[in-house]
């Protein structure tokens, strides 16, 4: 009987589509936000008062995180300045790999749409010996996955 063995996941890729991005545009130390879930309506109906129906809605997507050591300049950074400082937003579609030992996408998830909505540089501390570290968050109209 084969063991099965999870996959790790500190071993990952993020690529920009439609952005001039550098390789360090790629590199984050973080990914999350990687969930879906339905809406539901409940409906009351008269005459049954044990319960109330629960009935879907739609598909419901939590903003997309990236956190990475923050960049100086790269084509991401133009792309959020242009929708951050002069409200100019051009939507991209962004896919997630899960990758293996041997570099080969075991799995990936791909983002429609994304656009940045918020990002945040962390504190300086001089008390601290820490790294600046960007985080970006995007939200997006829906996420496939691939397997």
């Amino acid at each position: 009987m084969a063991i099965y063995y999870p996959p790790v996941g500190f071993h990952f890729r993020v690529h920009f589509t439609g952005i001039n991005a550098t390789g360090e545009d790629a590199q984050f130390q973080e990914v999350a936000g990687l969930t879906a879930e339905i809406n539901v309506e409940e409906l009351a109906v008269g005459g049954e008062n044990r319960f109330s129906y629960r009935l879907p809605v739609r598909s419901k997507y939590a903003n997309l995180v990236l956190k990475r050591g923050m960049l100086t300049s790269s084509g991401l950074i133009s792309w959020f300045r242009d929708a951050i400082e002069n409200f100019t937003f051009k939507p991209v579609d962004i896919n997630v790999e899960l990758l293996n030992e041997n570099n080969n996408t075991m799995t990936s998830w791909n983002f429609k749409q994304a656009y940045p909505v918020k990002w945040v540089i962390s504190d300086f501390k001089a008390q601290e010996n820490s790294l600046v570290v960007e985080t970006i968050e995007l939200a997006y109209q829906y996420f496939t996955r691939s397997s």
